[in-house]
Order: C-alpha cells, then structure tokens, then sequence
C-alpha cells in the first residue's frame, strides 16, 4: 500500500502592514535617539557657554592671567580745631621688616643684629633663613622710626622694608567713643565702635584691580594688555565736635570721677540751635591705637546713648513744661504738699520724707517736690502726658550717626489707667532714657519749644571731589514760645534758689536741674542699696541759650545728692563754654572776697 506523506503547515503568512509597522517604530526610536542625544548635547553646550560662561572664563583667566587687588585708602576722619581741620583718625605708613634670603650674605650677624634690635627669636630668624629660594619672610610688622634708623644703617644684605598702611589715631584717647577705631584685622576694613562703625562703608571706599596676562611660571608678560581698574578711596568725614570743647570736657569729667570716686562719667554738649553737638564724653576712655590692650570691652561702649537709666528728678522740668504748655498750671501757681501720695498700696514721699506744705511751681522745681510734679502729670492726664512724652522723643532713638544707640523704655505709660506709673514717671522713675534723649528734649526747651535733631557728622567729602554739607535738621514743634520761656525762668531760680547754685555761673543767667536717681536692680524688681546716679542738665544763657550741658556720674561714692557732684561739674563745663565763645556777661559778678 502507498504511504501518503504530509508536511508541517507553513502557518500565517506576514502581512504587509505588519512590516510597514516594524519599519516605522524603528525609525522613530532612532528619531527619538537622536533628539534626545542632541538635547544632550545642546544643553551641555549651554550650560558651559551661557550659564557657567563666567566660571571658565574666569579658570581660564587664571591659568593664563593674573590680578592683583588695589586697596582703597580708607577716609578720615576729622573734628574742628578754631576753624582748622583736626585729625582724628588717619593713615599711616608703618614699615614691616622682612628677609630675602638668598641675598642675605652672612645669616648669622643678620640674626644677631635684628634679634637685637627688634627684640625677636635669634634662632627663628636663623630658621627663616635657610631656604635660600625662598623670596619673602616677614620679620616684624609695625617697627617705630628708631628701628627702622638702626637696621638702616647696619646696611645688612637681604633685610629690606615694606611699607603699609595702619589706621592711626594722632589724639589718642581724645573722643575715643565717638571715633571708635578700625581693626587691625582684614587690613582695617572693619570698623569696630564709634563713627569707624557706623561710617564704615563711606570710610572703607571700594578696591580696584590691575589684570594682565602671566607665563606658565606665573611670570607677567609684558607686551601683554594690562586692564586697571582704580580704587575709590573712602570719603573724609569731619565731626561736628570742637577740638577744645572736647578736651576741657573730658578732663572736667575725669577729674569728677576722681574726686567723687564714680565708676563712670558721661557728658554732652550741644547747640539747641542747630543740634550740633560740640562735645560727647564718656569714662573710661581708652586709645584707640591700643585697644586690643583693653580688658574690659563695656570700656569701648559710648555711655551717652548706649546705655539707659531711670534719669530721676531731671525728668521733673518735662513735666512742668508739659503743664505749662497744657496751660493746667503756671509758674506762680500753688498747691498744697502733703508730704506722701498713697496709690495702690504704695506710699510716695519726697525726698528725705519733707513736706513743704503751700508751694508754688517754682518751690516745686527748686526743693524738687515729688508730690508737686504728680500734682502738674495730674492736672494733665495720663493721656496726655504719654503723647508729650513721646513728643519730647522719650522711648525712641534720636537718630544721631553712631552706633549702638538705645531708644531708653517708657513701655510703662501705655496703660494709662494705671496711675501709679504715671505718678513715679513724672519724676523719672519706672521708665528709661539716655543722655542724647535728654539733651535733645532740655534742647527744645532751650530753643523756643523747637526740637533739633542732634548732629555729630558736619561734612562729607567723597573721593570723587563731591562735598555734602550736613544741615541742622528739625525734628519737631513741642513747646510754644510762652511754655518755653516760662521754664527757662523756672530753671533760673532752681540755681539761684535751689539745688543748683553749685552750677552757676557768675556773670551769666543759668538755669538747670539736678537729679539723684536710684539704680534699678537687674532682673528683680526694687532698687540697689547704696547706688545713685548723680545728673545736672542745664542750659545758658537763659535769654538766649547757645549750649545745653548734661553731666551724669554713676555711683559717686562719697557725696550723696547731684548739687554736690554732677552740679560743680557742670558749672566749670559751662563757665569755660561762656568764656571760650566769648559771650559777654549780662550779670553783675560779685566782688571776690
């Protein structure tokens, strides 16, 4: 029988759809390939040529240029001297002593010689010398003219002299808090303290460079393009200060200190006129060209603005102008003193428990009567007397160009139903102020009732030859003329009747106010035992005031009341100011005994 034979089946034939198919993935994975790889690739190219541009160019600078930093000199500063510009801070080339050793000839006297004369290690220095490629060791920054004139004429091979730029300050310790100083650090671009501080970028300037292209060893080539670009030196800034006022106000101060045994001074003296202050004295003062050999760093702090305290009974004539510019009383106004307010299970008392019984307002301010200063805030209102307060500039800062200035704290005024505070606030206790403050504030009292703004920068000269004249600068109307004038009378007979006859002034018509506050006690409530500061503020003369004066000693420490220690002080600040600016006496001067 035939066997039938059968073959496997050829299964489905492709159709030719199926092949178009396959064909047209392929090609789109290989489009989406290439987009992708070029996205790749044009990304990477813009990111080295556009977005990191400046980096490479800058690598590539490097390797093939160099630059070199142009320092800016820094500005300086300057305070009035008879119509004369006075230094206080300038720059000053100081050589640094430095060795090449592979000029140096014979090491070991080279050694000798600098040990000697420099006071440094002999051994280092021989240590420093032996390797003979190397181009520059430092032997002593800083060397005095002396020095400088020995080594000179030893004429020792490989020791040579690189001159730099240190801040210098020609007066040391004269206006130390108001000029601050610069440090040694960071060649002098950061200003530590003071006016060096808060003017640091004007004083600082901006530097330049010079660019140009270098060998592979780093040598310049000299056919090469040079591109500079010139520094800009800092401005000059001149202080409103005067030289002389500053001087006789620092030594009253000092001396002050001495003879009362307080731990620390501060004074001003100020134009009302204007606001320029002439004179700003704190103490302890320091030297500048020292101060990394002061220990103590509150020593560097400007007491007349950065440090507040409870002013006392200097407060009181605030209070009395607000009165009388309220119109709730006048000078010759009375009220009868009970010797004790009792308020919320307090008692106030004046001052050694007296009562004066039937006093006028001027009693008021020349026995300094508490009660009788609660009786004028009481007239007033709380209100009121917070917005005048505020109007006086108390528990904001002033403005002055210095560094670290504190806005003093009357927080305790703003609940005004609560009287108490109002009460022992209208004779400058529960709340804070500065010196500044309260010199700007007897200020506008002094100059018909306007406000200035207290200057200390008269004049700006910039490196680019353009001037700016700082002007007086009015902060605001507080007082009328008659409530003006009314409290420079009050003031008058506080020092010919009160407690400040040791402030006057023979010849003149001064007036003014002492203030013997409590020191309140850090982080608990209540006062120190045994510690006070001692103020007296005043101005003259009265019919047309050209200084307002503060002085404040912190815990004189043996004398007990401001018209013992703050008052003379201010006196002799006074009596010199009348002299020095050659104001004629209005008074009859009593005859010498």
């Amino acid at each position: 029988m035939r066997k039938c034979r059968t073959s496997p089946s050829p299964g489905p034939k492709r159709t030719s759809s199926a092949a178009s198919y396959d064909s047209r993935t392929r090609v789109l994975v290989l489009r989406t390939f290439f987009l992708i790889g070029g996205g790749l690739i044009f990304f990477r190219l813009f990111f080295l040529q556009v977005a990191t541009h400046d980096k490479w160019v800058a690598m590539a600078q490097d390797l093939h240029g160099a630059e070199i930093e142009i320092t800016a000199d820094r500005g300086e500063v300057f305070i009035d001297d008879g119509g004369q510009p006075y230094p206080l801070a300038v720059n000053r080339e100081i050589p640094t002593v430095y060795l090449v050793p592979k000029e140096v000839t014979d090491p070991e006297r080279v050694a000798s010689e600098l040990s000697r004369i420099l006071q440094v290690d002999r051994e280092l220095l021989i240590y420093k010398m032996r390797n003979r490629e190397d181009p520059f060791e430092i032997v002593k920054k800083r060397i005095n003219d002396h020095e400088r004139a020995q080594i000179t004429e030893l004429k020792l091979a490989g020791v040579k002299f690189l001159p730099e730029k240190y801040r210098y300050y020609p007066a040391g310790e004269l206006a130390s808090h108001v000029i601050g100083f610069a440090s040694l650090q960071d060649n002098g671009k950061v200003g530590g303290y003071g006016i060096e501080a808060s003017m640091n970028k004007l004083l600082l300037g901006s530097s330049g460079n010079l660019q140009q292209e270098k060998d592979a060893a780093g040598r310049w080539l000299p056919l090469t393009d040079r591109k500079v670009t010139d520094a800009l030196h800092g401005a000059n800034i001149y202080l409103t200060l005067d030289r002389n006022i500053q001087f006789e106000t620092e030594k009253i101060m000092h001396d002050a200190v001495e003879k009362y045994a307080s731990d620390r001074a501060s004074a001003i003296v100020m134009d009302p006129k204007t606001g320029r202050i002439l004179a700003m004295a704190s103490s302890p003062q320091f030297d500048p060209n020292k101060y990394r050999e002061v220990e103590n760093y509150a020593d560097f702090l400007n007491t007349t603005l950065s440090l507040a305290y409870e002013p006392g009974s200097i407060m009181k004539p605030i209070t009395m102008a607000i009165g009388l510019e309220e119109g709730k009383v006048t000078p010759d106004s009375e009220f009868s003193d009970p010797g004790v307010i009792s308020i919320g299970g307090f008692d106030i008392r004046n001052a050694e428990d007296k009562t004066y019984g039937q006093s006028s307002m001027y009693k008021v301010l020349e026995e300094s009567i508490n009660t009788g200063v609660i009786y004028v805030e009481r007239q007033v209102g709380n209100e009121a007397f917070r917005d005048y307060m505020k109007r006086f500039g108390f528990g904001e800062k002033t403005g002055v160009e210095l560094p670290a200035e504190l806005p003093g704290d009357i927080r305790a005024l703003e609940r005004t139903q609560q009287d108490i505070q109002f009460y022992t606030a209208s004779f400058g206790q529960g709340i804070t102020t500065t010196p500044i403050q309260m010199v700007q504030a007897y200020g506008a009292m002094a100059n018909r009732g306007v406000m200035m703004k207290p200057q200390i920068i008269s004049r700006i000269e910039h490196a680019d030859g353009r001037v700016e004249e700082r002007q007086p600068e009015k902060v605001r109307q507080v007082l009328g003329e008659k409530a003006s004038e009314d409290i420079g009378k009050m003031l008058r007979t506080v020092v010919t009747k009160g407690h400040g006859k040791r402030a006057d002034v023979p010849g003149y018509l001064v007036g003014g106010k002492t203030g013997t506050a409590q020191v309140a006690k850090s982080g608990s409530k209540g006062y120190e035992d045994g510690l006070t500061i001692g103020s007296f503020v005043g101005y003259a003369p009265i019919q047309d005031p050209q200084f307002v004066v503060l002085v404040k000693l912190d815990n004189p420490k043996n004398v007990e009341w401001a018209e013992s220690s703050a008052a003379p002080a201010f006196g002799e600040i006074m009596h010199f100011l009348l002299e020095y600016a050659k104001i004629p006496p209005t008074e009859e001067i009593p005859a010498k005994k």
